[in-house]
């Protein structure tokens, strides 16, 4: 582990005399310090629990996308939270990962065909138990004041990418549109032009986050171009797989030396995602070197060490406790000023 931590002591002691400096931040904004400045924390990876991070050690403990998760992410000391962004029928943007509210809530049919009063009605479901929640559909403003100068906050946008500004400006209202990293996918340069635009007309003060996915980008020197479109601090790379595929050996052909030079270059992280996608095959989306590799079977270092050996600096997980307890354990992680100081979960996923 880099000399950093006697600086990073030292930094402390001295804050801690002074009444300023690092121990005078939010854990927000230490958090997008460490985003901002990839180059400078390549021997730090950065969890992002996924759809706000429901599960631990293969339950789910809280709804998907909900507050309680988001809780549960921020005490166990998560550095992102994602979430899926959906609009009602009246225009309210709402936090739902469906289309359709029949999976996650206790309604049925489609979201965009309730208004929110009507949404506020649906009370969230727990996966597999399919034990109901005291919680309801949260908008997007009501998320955003739970991870406010808490934990960064990763819009997945189910919508259009011209629906970006108008999430921006909700951030932007409430005096946060620097902890919102939103992000679009990205496979040509007319796709690169359509975000671009959105993105002018969304004003500045944001982090914007291209995906990139082998399915569609086969030649890793795109992430290139893509980084001289938007000067990104991260870039989620996807590695898909067939059912009948073995493990992954390569991470595919984005998780290569190419990618990490332009990443050096470029002073961004490479994001991996391991959480597994419903209805396929375990790993889907990580080459087969997802959670269930790492939890179910008992091989994290096949799995989330595969993708930190390939240069990943942040992972998306449905298993954010345990991937910050391996990582921790194993070097890979270097602590905040404010990790003693986690407050303990605010909401509960109370269950009738």
């Amino acid at each position: 582990m880099r000399t950093l931590w006697l600086s990073l002591l030292l930094s402390i002691a001295l804050a801690a005399i002074s009444g300023e400096g690092l121990a005078g931040e939010t854990r927000a904004a230490q958090i997008l310090d460490r985003f901002e400045h990839a180059n400078q924390w390549r021997d730090h990876v950065m969890i992002a629990a996924h759809r706000a991070g429901s599960m631990q050690a293969g339950k789910t403990l809280y709804a998907e996308n909900s507050l309680a998760a988001v809780e549960g992410s921020i005490a166990i000391g998560a550095e992102i939270v994602e979430v899926d962004v959906r609009r009602a029928r009246d225009g309210e943007f709402v936090i739902v990962h469906d289309s359709w509210l029949d999976r996650t809530t206790t309604c049925k049919g489609e979201v965009v065909k309730y208004t929110l009063a009507e949404l506020k009605k649906c009370r969230l479901v727990i996966e597999g138990t399919g034990a109901v929640t005291n919680e309801t559909v949260s908008t997007l403003r009501e998320m955003l004041l739970t991870t406010r100068d808490r934990i960064l906050i990763n819009l997945d946008n189910k919508l259009e990418v011209t629906d970006l500004p108008g999430m921006i400006a909700v951030a932007r209202d409430l005096g946060m549109a620097d902890q919102v990293i939103v992000k679009e996918n990205l496979w040509n340069r007319q796709r690169i032009d359509a975000a671009s635009a959105a993105l002018a007309k969304a004003g500045g003060g944001f982090q914007f986050m291209p995906i990139l996915a082998d399915d569609a980008v086969h030649d890793a020197a795109f992430a290139g171009e893509v980084d001289k479109a938007f000067a990104p601090h991260a870039i989620e790379l996807i590695n898909w797989r067939n059912g009948a595929e073995t493990l992954t050996s390569t991470g595919g052909p984005l998780f290569g030396n190419h990618t990490r030079a332009e990443a050096a270059r470029g002073d961004w992280h490479l994001w991996a995602d391991t959480y597994a996608i419903i209805n396929k095959p375990g790993g889907f989306l990580a080459g087969g070197r997802g959670d269930e590799l790492a939890v179910a079977a008992s091989l994290p270092r096949e799995a989330w060490g595969f993708w930190v050996d390939r240069g990943a600096t942040i992972i998306q997980t449905d298993e954010p406790k345990a991937a910050i307890e391996w990582l921790t354990a194993n070097g890979y992680r270097v602590p905040y000023p404010t990790e003693s100081k986690q407050a303990e979960p605010a909401h509960t996923a109370s269950i009738n």
